[in-house]
């Protein structure tokens, strides 16, 4: 690598600055009473009878409390004599694997001891029928067989298609509890079709399948519960549109835009589907979904450790490191594209052997006229960008955003 060093080697890192981004933030503060008072609201209790086994869908997705939120569901089914046990619910995750998709829940803090259930993980599924174009439906077995079925899910939306129901209530129930078979089947088609695709498909499965609610939750832009809502069965395919538009009108943004580098410290299934959430980065797996974020080059650092080693959605980015070529594990990648029929996300980027070498590429192959007025920003991941770092070159207009408060002085950070 010594030619790429030489190549780099006169780039001007810029002096950095912490930031704070501010946003309208409602937060529940006391999660395990808002999941019972939920429930009560809905009043779905009643539809579970003593000595039911009620299979509880808890996914892989960040969603915030996963492991309160399953607790008291947990407390919630026991309390009328149910006998609630756990299944994954997470498609092709976990490497498409029973045994991976419980080291999934696991490693989320979704464990036996804590939330008092026993997890029951297969990949085995039941065919619930067909669409018109012969698409299957299928729903985990071990949920299928028996008395009651609730999920979990957290409604967001989705990176890589627009539609009325995008990440949420009926995309859990068509390919969460789908497992990898109903994930496959789901986008056989493409994103094109999956906006079509998700509320048709929960459709079947609802009627056809004893799932009785789901628990629903919108978070705010610090990714903290901001809602958390019970949704009879009946109730789900008509409520979820307005409740994905109360979660889209939280999101958090990045308010420097357009940005010329960013630098993402760490990339992850746990942290988004697509490994960087692309409403934050503005760069998007598809043409299926767009936003306004302009960015020019995107440099990622490292992998989070609880995506163990799956770099799905590197290749969104354009610059890495050879730390992150390294650790990647290419089969759990690999099998979300084959699954999602999505493989520009899995090509791996030009690498460098360290971070600051990989930032200086970003700078140097973003063609500007003075890369010393670089617009830098660097992020720890997109679920976290309270805190984040501008260049020097920001700083003035950071000064000029009432949501924006300076937390420091310009200074050379370690990359």
């Amino acid at each position: 690598m010594r030619v790429i060093e030489t190549l780099i080697k006169d780039i001007p890192l810029p002096r950095m600055v912490k930031v704070q981004q501010d946003f309208y933030a409602p937060e529940i503060l006391e999660v395990d009473k808002a999941v019972h008072d939920a429930i009560k609201e809905a009043g779905v209790l009643s539809r579970i009878t003593g000595g039911d086994r009620v299979a509880i869908a808890v996914g892989s997705r960040g969603v915030a409390d996963i492991p309160i939120l399953t607790r008291e569901v947990v407390n919630a089914v026991k309390s009328v004599g149910g006998l609630p046990f756990i299944v994954p619910a997470m498609g092709s995750h976990g490497g498409a694997t029973a045994e991976g998709q419980r080291d999934v829940l696991e490693k989320l803090g979704v464990i036996e001891e804590f939330i008092g259930a026993p997890i029951i993980s297969t990949m085995d599924v039941v065919e619930l029928g067909r669409l018109p174009k012969g698409l299957p439906i299928y729903i985990d077995k071990n949920a299928y067989e028996a008395d009651k079925i609730i999920f979990i899910a957290r409604i967001k939306p989705h990176t890589a298609f627009r539609g009325t129901h995008e990440s949420g209530l009926a995309k859990m129930i068509t390919i969460g509890l789908g497992k990898q078979k109903g994930a496959d089947a789901a986008h056989s088609y493409s994103f094109k079709y999956m906006a079509e695709h998700v509320p048709a498909m929960a459709r079947i499965t609802l009627a056809n399948a004893p799932i009785i609610f789901g628990l629903g939750t919108i978070e705010n832009a610090y990714d903290r519960p901001a809602k958390i809502i019970a949704v009879p069965a009946e109730k789900i395919v008509e409520v979820e549109p307005e409740l994905l538009l109360e979660a889209k009108s939280l999101m958090p943004r990045l308010m420097f835009n357009p940005i010329d580098v960013l630098v993402v410290d760490e990339l992850g299934k746990d942290i988004s589907g697509s490994g960087m959430d692309p409403h934050i980065t503005g760069r998007y797996p598809t043409p299926y979904a767009t936003g306004d974020q302009k960015t020019s080059k995107i440099i990622v650092l490292d992998l989070t450790e609880q995506t163990h080693h799956n770099a799905n959605g590197i290749g969104l980015a354009d610059i890495t490191t050879r730390k992150v070529f390294e650790k990647t594990a290419w089969d759990k990648g690999f099998a979300n594209a084959l699954t999602s029929l999505v493989t520009d996300v899995v090509k791996f980027p030009m690498f460098m052997d360290t971070p600051e070498s990989a930032v200086k590429a970003g700078i140097k192959t973003s063609a500007l006229f003075d890369p010393s007025k670089v617009r830098l920003v660097r992020i720890k991941n997109t679920l976290h960008i309270k805190e984040i770092y501008i260049s020097e070159s920001l700083l003035a207009e950071a000064k000029q955003n009432e949501n924006i408060k300076i937390l420091g002085e310009p200074h050379i950070i370690n990359w």
